[in-house]
C-alpha cells in the first residue's frame, strides 16, 4: 500500500515503505495503474463537465465551396465531420476506433487524404476517404511512418514525407492516383537524418516546394523539379543556422513565398524571384514570428498570422502587389486552419481563447474583410454546460531570472492563472510546456479551469529560456550545454512567487509533459525543498537513454537539441544532469504518466525513472496506457488521468484536501504527517 507522505510541517519521509507494488487496471485492461488509491465516484461526477468540452478545427472546404469539413468528437476520438452551413448540425463521416490526424481534400472531388495511426503509435498510414460513399483504402504500405500530406492542384498528385525505404530515413515520397490504382515513387532520398516534405504544388504540376527540417534553429527551402528530379536550393545554409519555411508559388509559378529569420531575431515572410534569384523582405515592419500563411488556390489572396506575444494577429494580403493590412477587432487568441474558398472570397479559420474552445470560424471577404464585422462561426462547441464567462483568464508577466541582457536581469515571459475568492493565498501549479522549442499560449484549458475552481489553486505556465515565439536567440539559449539554465528559470520563478502576496510559496507543484516531463524531473531534483508535487507526463528522464531508444526516424533530429550522445564529453554531461542519476535529490511525491507504446520518449523512460523512485523509498504513484502513446487521445483514458491528477494535487497541495475526494487510502497517508 502506498503508504509515506509528506509532514504537513516540512519535509520528511515516513520510514515505512511498502515493498510491493498494488496494481489494478481500468478501462477493459488497457489502463494500469501501480500505487494510485482508488478513486471516489465524486471525483469523476464533481469533474464530469470540465471532461465534457469538445472543439471543432477547420480541415478545409468541400468540393463545391460551400461547406466545410471539421474535426471533432462526439465518441471517443476526433474523427472528420461536415457542417453545411453557420450554427449547423456536424455530419459525422468517418467511425475510426483511433483519431484521425492531418485532412487534405483531393481537389476537384468528394475525396480526402487522411493520416491515421493505431494505439498512439505515430506510425501513421495514409488513407483516401470518399465522403460520398463513406468508403475509404489504404494508399501507404501499412508498415511506414507517413506525415505532410500535399495534393497537386489536378488531383493526380499525392506528396508525402515517409520512412518507408528503411524505417528511419524522413523521405519525401509520391504517389501518382488512377482510375486502375496508385503508383508510389521515392521522389528525394534524405541524405543526412534530416527530415524532407512536401508543401505546394506549382500550377503546373511540374514542380514541388520542399521542407528541409534539421532543429528548431534550422531549417531550409527547395524546389524539386518533377521532371529532371533537379533540386534547386533556395533559402537556408545547413552551415550557417537560420530558419526558412516554405509557403507557396505564385499564380504563374515565376516566384515563390517562403518565410526566414535569416536577417534578424523573428519570422519574416520573403518573396523569392525564380528567374532571378531576387528577394524582397514583406513584413520586414513587424517585429514578430509570422506564423502561418495560406493562400487562396488562384494564389490571388493570401492570409498570415503573426504571434505576438502569444497571441495571434490576422493579415490578409494580396501576393501581386505584396500589400497586406491587419484585420482589426478579432477575438484575442490563437487561429489555425487558415483555408481559403475555391472562388477565394471566404477565409475558414480556427480560433481559440481562453474563454472559448477551438471553433470553426468564416471571414466573408467580399464586405469590409479588414474588421472583424465580417467574421461568421460556423460551430458552437459544447463545453460541459459550463459558465465559460466566468473562465478565469490569464494575466502576461515577465518574471527575472539569474543572467542579464544589456546590464538588466532577463525577464521570461509567463502566463499567470489566479484564482478567484480563495480567502487566502493560494498554492501554485507551474505548468512547463514540452518540445523544448516550444511555446505555451493562452488556449482554453478545461484542465486549468479545473484547478482553479476545483482546488483553488492558481496556475503559472512560464515559456523559459528555450521557447519559441521570442526570437532566435531566446530559443537556442538552452541548448548543448546550457541545457540546465532552462531548469534556473524555473528556480527564478519560484523566487517570483515568494514576491506575491496571494500566492503561496510554501504549496508550489510542477506539472509537464515530455519534455516538460524531463523540467518537471529536473525542478525536483533542483528545487525539492520548495515544492511539494510533481507530474511528469512521458517526461525524459535520462537523456542518454532517450537519445538511445527513441525511434530511428527522429534520432538525428533529437541530437542536434539536446546534444550527441556519442560525443563522450556530452555523454558525461548528460549523464550528469539526468534525474535518473540523481533520485537522491527528489525529496517530492511524484506522480508519473506514460503511454505504453509511445515513439518519442519510449515507455523505458517512465519505467527507470519509477524503479529508482521506488528503490529509494521515494512515493510515486504512476500510470500507463497500453493503448496510447506520446499522450492520451483516447476520452476514457483521458478522463482518469485528469480525475487522478486532480486528486494527487488535491492531496499535497491542500492543507485541506477536497474532503468528498478522500478515500481510506488517503486518511490513512494524512494520519503519518
Amino acid at each position: 500500500m502506498f503508504a509515506s507522505l509528506l509532514l504537513a510541517s516540512g519535509i520528511a519521509w515516513s520510514a515505512v515503505v511498502s515493498a510491493a507494488v498494488e496494481t489494478r487496471t481500468l478501462n477493459n485492461g488497457n489502463l494500469v495503474l501501480e500505487d494510485i488509491p482508488a478513486l471516489p465516484e465524486k471525483v469523476a461526477a464533481d469533474l464530469n463537465r470540465y471532461q465534457n468540452v469538445r472543439s471543432a478545427a477547420v480541415l478545409g472546404w468541400t468540393e463545391e465551396g460551400e461547406s466545410l469539413y471539421v474535426s471533432t468528437r462526439f465518441g471517443d476520438v476526433n474523427q472528420i465531420h461536415r457542417i453545411n452551413q453557420p450554427g449547423g448540425a456536424r455530419q459525422q463521416l468517418t467511425f475510426f476506433k483511433e483519431p484521425v490526424g492531418q485532412v487534405e481534400p483531393r481537389p476537384g472531388s468528394n475525396e480526402l487524404a487522411f493520416t491515421m495511426d493505431a494505439g498512439g503509435s505515430e506510425d501513421a498510414q495514409i488513407f483516401l476517404f470518399d465522403a460520398a460513399t463513406g468508403e475509404s483504402r489504404m494508399l501507404s504500405d501499412g508498415e511506414s511512418r507517413n506525415s505532410a500530406i500535399a495534393w497537386s492542384p489536378d488531383g493526380s498528385l499525392l506528396a508525402y514525407q515517409s520512412t518507408r525505404r528503411d524505417g528511419r530515413a524522413n523521405d519525401l515520397w509520391i504517389t501518382r492516383i488512377e482510375e486502375n490504382g496508385e503508383t508510389s515513387t521515392l521522389a528525394l532520398e534524405s541524405p543526412d537524418g534530416s527530415w524532407w516534405g512536401p508543401v505546394s504544388f506549382s500550377a503546373d504540376n511540374r514542380r514541388l516546394l520542399v521542407q528541409q527540417y534539421i532543429s528548431s534553429t534550422n531549417s531550409l527551402v527547395h524546389v524539386l523539379d518533377l521532371e529532371s528530379g533537379d533540386l534547386r536550393l533556395i533559402a537556408g545554409n545547413k552551415d550557417k543556422q537560420s530558419r526558412n519555411y516554405a509557403a507557396d508559388f505564385t499564380a504563374n509559378g515565376n516566384g515563390l513565398f517562403f518565410v526566414s529569420d535569416r536577417r534578424g531575431e523573428f519570422a519574416e515572410l520573403v518573396f523569392h524571384d525564380l528567374s532571378n534569384g531576387e528577394e524582397r523582405v514583406i513584413t520586414d515592419d513587424i517585429a514578430w514570428d509570422v506564423a502561418s500563411v495560406a493562400f487562396s488556390e488562384d494564389r490571388r489572396r493570401a492570409a498570415f498570422t503573426v504571434n505576438e506575444n502569444g497571441m495571434d494577429q490576422l493579415y490578409l494580403m494580396d501576393p501581386r502587389s505584396m500589400r497586406y493590412r491587419k484585420v482589426e477587432d478579432m477575438p484575442i487568441g490563437v487561429i489555425g486552419g487558415l483555408a481559403f474558398n475555391d472562388d477565394g472570397d471566404q477565409l475558414a479559420l480556427s480560433i481559440n481563447t481562453p474563454k472559448t474552445p477551438t471553433d470553426t470560424f468564416v471571414l466573408n471577404l467580399r464586405s469590409n474583410p479588414l474588421r472583424s464585422a465580417g467574421l461568421q462561426r460556423w460551430t458552437f462547441s459544447e463545453v460541459g454546460g459550463l459558465d465559460t464567462d466566468k473562465f478565469v483568464e490569464p494575466e502576461l508577466v515577465h518574471y527575472p531570472t539569474f543572467d542579464e541582457v544589456n546590464g538588466e536581469p532577463r525577464k521570461i515571459p509567463a502566463f499567470v492563472y489566479r484564482p478567484r475568492n480563495t480567502g487566502g493565498p493560494a498554492p501554485v501549479i507551474i505548468s512547463i510546456h514540452g518540445g523544448p522549442e516550444a511555446q505555451y499560449r493562452p488556449y482554453f484549458s478545461s484542465t486549468y479551469q479545473l484547478w482553479l475552481e476545483k482546488l483553488g489553486a492558481a496556475v503559472i505556465a512560464p515559456n523559459v529560456r528555450g521557447s519559441a515565439g521570442y526570437g532566435k536567440t531566446y530559443v537556442a539559449l538552452d541548448n548543448g550545454f546550457k541545457r540546465e539554465d532552462s531548469v534556473r528559470d524555473i528556480g527564478a520563478l519560484l523566487d517570483w512567487i515568494e514576491t506575491q502576496p496571494d500566492l503561496d510559496a510554501d504549496r508550489v507543484a510542477v506539472f509537464g509533459g515530455s519534455y516538460g516531463g524531463y523540467m518537471v524531473l529536473a525542478s525536483a531534483m533542483h528545487y525539492s525543498d520548495r515544492l511539494r508535487a510533481a507530474v511528469d507526463i512521458v517526461g525524459i528522464s535520462n537523456f542518454v537513454t532517450f537519445l538511445t531508444n527513441t525511434r530511428d526516424y527522429r534520432r538525428d533530429l533529437r541530437r542536434v537539441e539536446y546534444g550527441d550522445e556519442r560525443n563522450p564529453d556530452m555523454r558525461a554531461f548528460l549523464e550528469r544532469i539526468s534525474p535518473s542519476n540523481n533520485v537522491e535529490k527528489i525529496q517530492v511525491p511524484m506522480f508519473v504518466v506514460q503511454g505504453e507504446n509511445d515513439p518519442r520518449v519510449p515507455v523505458t523512460e517512465a519505467e527507470q525513472i519509477v524503479a529508482a523512485l521506488r528503490e529509494g523509498g521515494k512515493p510515486v504513484w504512476y500510470m500507463n496506457a497500453l493503448n496510447e502513446g506520446h499522450g492520451y487521445r483516447k476520452k476514457e483514458n483521458r478522463d482518469i488521468y485528469s480525475q487522478v491528477t486532480a486528486m494527487f494535487f488535491s492531496e499535497h497541495l491542500l492543507e485541506k484536501p477536497v474532503s468528498s475526494w478522500q478515500t481510506e487510502t488517503s486518511e490513512e497517508m494524512r494520519a503519518e504527517r
